[in-house]
């Protein structure tokens, strides 16, 4: 796409490769650009590596280029916003075999640069710093972010997603050009942190973490993170790939407690103290089943368009129960829920007959309606859930559909 492309503004004649290539996203960085500059090319030098330092320079106005360009780093002009979609410019460009990223506030230690390639050159993925580890400095790091943000964030991207890292959100991290591009890293904003982590651990790459440092930074301006709003992100982002925490566990709770309070309700009205539970409490358990049954599928679909859509690891489930679950066995499912829904309808409209159409106790024929209707309802979802699963698998190659 034309708004992804890098423009380069200091062009060189001749192309050459190099061992690392250290992109610093840019965006009005003037105060401390230049030292963070200095201090990569030193850790360099000191350390023997063949390197480059690239600016990718997200639209600053501050003459931050001009400063990149007089001390010897490559600028790259990033059109589209975003601290993500910076730093994806200035892999793409970069001639390394491995890439490093730090922040351009100089924050982070640039000395430790040799630390981060020596793990890359022994077979690392994706090495990431841990400030935890390493030391924060005092005012580096805002309260909120220290402990409660970050550590949460943390939490939750371990507990979902298995990522051995105890610091998600650390700024400077090193990986391979060919761990890179694969992978197909997207996200524009903040949650480009967050996105790499979980990429590589549902890829099976081999991540690994190593202390650094972090100091206040030294810009006179307040920072471009956002806490709240970027906070968020982050958090959406770990949900949102993962189907499982997001619709498939929540559906299944919510419909074995919608299965529990039915059977529990079904036949009779119950009391517990002082408190009666009758068909109102009944209407509301199974519309739980209604409601888990639904989330359930909308895991299933999700989960199956992240794998087509190269977004997700085919799971081992998946080819083993995926080419079972055909049109025509979705059919025959649902029909046989609705006719068993529809006979039990019949049957209320009978034993409505036997008194005359007249009027009926209505704890007792709920009890017999609201099941039918839950069921005949089920029936209709898992037939036309079948009809888009099928839908979803004409994008599925050949080989895949079983």
């Amino acid at each position: 796409m034309c708004e992804m492309q890098a423009v380069e503004q200091n062009p060189v004649d001749a192309v050459d490769s190099c061992e690392l290539s250290v992109v610093i996203p840019c965006l009005n960085e003037a105060a401390t650009l230049a030292v963070c500059i200095v201090k990569a090319q030193q850790a360099m030098e000191q350390a023997g590596i063949h390197g480059e330092v690239i600016v990718a320079d997200n639209g600053s106005t501050d003459g931050s280029q001009a400063i990149a360009v007089e001390h010897g780093a490559r600028v790259l002009s990033i059109p589209r916003r975003g601290y993500g979609a910076a730093l994806q410019g200035g892999f793409r460009e970069a001639r390394g075999r491995y890439l490093m990223m730090a922040d351009g506030d100089d924050s982070y230690n640039f000395a430790h640069i040799p630390r981060f390639l020596e793990r890359l050159r022994t077979g690392a993925d994706l090495v990431i710093g841990n400030r935890f580890q390493g030391g924060i400095e005092p005012g580096a790091m805002p309260f909120l972010h220290r402990y409660l943000g970050n550590p949460v964030l943390t939490f939750l991207g371990r507990m979902i997603y298995q990522a051995d890292c105890g610091d998600f959100h650390c700024g400077m991290r090193g990986l391979s050009k060919s761990a890179f591009e694969r992978m197909h890293l997207a996200a524009p904003g903040m949650e480009f942190a967050s996105e790499m982590v979980v990429k590589a651990a549902l890829a099976g790459m081999r991540i690994e973490e190593i202390p650094t440092t972090l100091s206040p930074d030294g810009r006179n301006r307040r920072p471009h993170l956002r806490t709240w709003r970027d906070g968020w992100r982050h958090l959406r982002f770990l949900f949102l790939y993962s189907p499982n925490w997001l619709f498939l566990y929540p559906g299944l709770v919510l419909m074995a407690l919608g299965l529990a309070a039915t059977i529990w309700l079904l036949p009779h009205r119950r009391s517990i103290g002082a408190v009666s539970f009758d068909v109102d409490s009944l209407a509301y358990a199974l519309s739980a089943i209604l409601g888990g049954f639904q989330t359930i599928l909308f895991a299933l679909f999700a989960k199956f368009f992240g794998v087509i859509a190269g977004l997700l690891p085919r799971p081992r489930w998946m080819q083993r129960w995926l080419p079972r679950i055909t049109f025509e066995r979705g059919l025959l499912l649902g029909f046989l829920l609705f006719a068993g829904g529809l006979t039990a309808t019949i049957y209320g409209v009978r034993l409505w007959g036997a008194f005359g159409f007249g009027e009926l106790n209505p704890a007792t024929m709920l009890r017999v309606t609201l099941p039918s209707a839950c069921a005949m309802l089920l029936g209709v979802e898992i037939v036309f859930a079948s009809c888009f699963l099928s839908v979803l698998r004409l994008g599925e190659p050949e080989s895949e559909r079983g």
